[in-house]
């Protein structure tokens, strides 16, 4: 099976109307059967600085959620997007997914900052989603920004079936970490022999560039720029392989092992 994933980077604002105006033209361009791909916080922006959640209207960022799903829809195609939200009181950093037949997915960050703890809500579940192409189903897992660092997360992803992992990135202000983010992302992809898709604001210092990594840790194509830009590749998901998988030694490493048998 095949997909054509399109990776969509820009300058992510404080200004949620700015954004979802980038984002459309973006989806203008999308083509039927497309996966479309956004940074974390592409519609809601996103700082270190958490204060600037008190300034986001939220029926603003409701409105935009609900404009992408309709276009979706319409254009039929997949888009995966990170908003901030609010919901019952509490924060939330989350991917959304739409579908073309109106689903809508939606990852909310596990693995929260340190800055993030105690103001947003931590996800508690790391689910693979079924998408429906036709060309055939692929199984997506979501990760957010600083989650590339807990490899842990990634390989229960691959070995729950995902086929592409997906991280929505908004990683900026040291482009010295660039280097070893990039690292991680094809270290993620070779090891676990699955497509992995990195969309990254597109700001002044870059720690990770806009990427998108074959199975084999071979890099498809790359953005690094404080520009808006695009990538467009296909996906052979037959590449897709449970080689290194099958041959773990849970005997030796598992952690649920050790605490059955060590006490």
């Amino acid at each position: 099976m095949h997909l054509t994933v399109l990776v969509a980077q820009f300058p992510i604002t404080l200004s949620v109307r700015q954004n979802l105006d980038y984002i459309q033209q973006v989806l203008n361009i999308a083509q039927v059967g497309d996966l479309v791909v956004f940074p974390e916080g592409a519609i809601s922006g996103y700082s270190t600085d958490l204060s600037f959640l008190e300034k986001i209207d939220s029926s603003i960022v409701a409105g935009g959620l609900g404009n992408i799903k309709q276009e979706a829809s319409r254009r039929k195609i997949h888009v995966w997007i990170g908003a901030c939200y609010q919901a019952d009181d509490r924060w939330f950093n989350a991917a959304w997914g739409f579908t073309p037949d109106e689903q809508t997915f939606k990852y909310h960050k596990v693995n929260l900052a340190t800055h993030e703890r105690g103001v947003f809500t931590p996800g508690k579940e790391l689910p693979v989603f079924n998408i429906s192409t036709p060309n055939g189903d692929a199984k997506i897992g979501v990760q957010l920004c600083r989650e590339i660092r807990y490899p842990e997360q990634w390989g229960w992803l691959a070995r729950s079936g995902a086929e592409i992992i997906l991280h929505l990135n908004n990683a900026v202000g040291n482009a010295q970490d660039q280097s070893v983010w990039r690292s991680h992302l094809v270290s993620r992809a070779a090891e676990l022999q699955r497509y992995v898709i990195s969309a990254n604001n597109a700001g002044l210092e870059q720690k990770c560039p806009t990427i998108a990594i074959s199975p084999g840790g071979l890099v498809l194509d790359e953005l690094c720029s404080d520009q808006p830009g695009l990538i467009r590749v296909d996906l052979d998901l037959s590449q897709v392989s449970n080689w290194y998988l099958d041959q773990r030694r849970p005997d030796i490493c598992d952690w649920r092992y050790d605490i059955q048998n060590k006490g």
